[in-house]
């Protein structure tokens, strides 16, 4: 497994070994000790799928007073994915990150406790998985400016994920 980290301390993309002939492919979605081995200590309690269509745009989700980890994948199309520090005191507090997931680069994203997620569908259909270390808490209401960060994004995610774009369009 490759591990790419982001500008955000946390936030981690991992790229699994995939192994592919001419009947298809397979690689490990998930093992507990390759994860441990580069220090994410990961029992998770819940796993989930959503399904979205082209342009929706989903979230900023996040968990409180119980933050939840999550390792979010693409199982069909593309997704813009975005992670925001919301950890008050944190040096990285209102700071945001972004990944490209796709079936086909089959990427995953790690966001940590404390990090509010959320997406935009690129192509004409997605379907994502997260795994989460704790169950579903209570809805909580969120800033509005945590939603600035997936604004930002939203039109370039749509026609083709640019990191560029969404740095300009927040400086």
């Amino acid at each position: 497994m490759k591990i790419i980290e982001t500008d955000l301390p946390g936030c981690l993309i991992l790229e699994p070994q995939v192994f592919g002939d001419a009947r298809g492919f397979f690689y490990e979605s998930f093992n507990r000790d390759k994860l441990s081995g580069i220090g994410l200590e990961v029992d998770f309690a819940q796993g989930n799928v959503s399904s979205s269509t082209r342009g929706v745009l989903r979230g900023l989700h996040y968990q409180w007073p119980r933050p939840q980890g999550k390792l979010v994948s693409v199982l069909e199309g593309e997704v813009w994915d975005v992670a925001v520090d919301i950890r008050r005191g944190s040096p990285d507090y209102g700071r945001w990150t972004a990944a490209v997931l796709s079936a086909e680069n089959k990427r995953h994203f790690w966001i940590p406790e404390g990090f509010a997620h959320g997406f935009v569908v690129a192509p004409i259909s997605l379907w994502l998985i997260w795994r989460k270390r704790a169950e579903l808490s209570d809805y909580q209401p969120k800033p509005s400016w945590l939603i600035l960060p997936l604004l930002a994004c939203a039109a370039a995610a749509v026609s083709r994920p640019v990191n560029a774009g969404c740095e300009s369009a927040l400086s």
